[in-house]
């Protein structure tokens, strides 16, 4: 049975009555004055289950998820959180010795690059274009 409100004039008060839908719109007596009590318009709040996940009446094609609307049904989530509401973690930060790590290896490359391109080597230990000197020029005897 609904659960409905009424409103006393006499002691200005509101109480709620549950009553059977057809007796709804008869005058209920006040608990504190015994006086008769009209029926008030009520706004309520209601969900409905679709698809195993909790939906507001009148539905607006969203779902809630712990209380929280979402636009999407989860279909994957880790534990309890909906990938919607999941806040991007941090990424990592490189601790003291990695950072060393990486700038020291950085450094070694560009002395590696600097010395094989003074020398005229390639990465592979073969000598480069600049390096092979021209071949010098035939000189030819005019003939006759």
């Amino acid at each position: 049975m609904p659960l409905y409100e009424y409103y006393c004039e006499s002691c200005n008060g509101i109480f709620e009555a549950i009553r059977e839908m057809r007796e709804a719109s008869i005058a209920v007596p006040c608990p504190k004055c015994d006086r008769d009590g009209e029926r008030i318009m009520s706004s309520f709040n209601a969900f409905t289950f679709r698809d195993g996940y909790p939906r507001r009446i009148p539905d607006k094609g969203t779902y809630w998820h712990m209380g929280q609307e979402v636009k999407k049904r989860a279909t994957r989530m880790k534990g309890w959180e909906h990938p919607e509401l999941a806040k991007p973690k941090p990424k990592p930060r490189a601790t003291k010795g990695e950072s060393r790590a990486q700038r020291d290896k950085r450094l070694a490359a560009l002395r590696e690059a600097r010395y094989r391109d003074r020398w005229g080597i390639d990465k592979d230990g073969f000598p480069t274009l600049k390096t092979k000197t021209p071949e010098k020029e035939k000189k030819v005897l005019p003939s006759g």
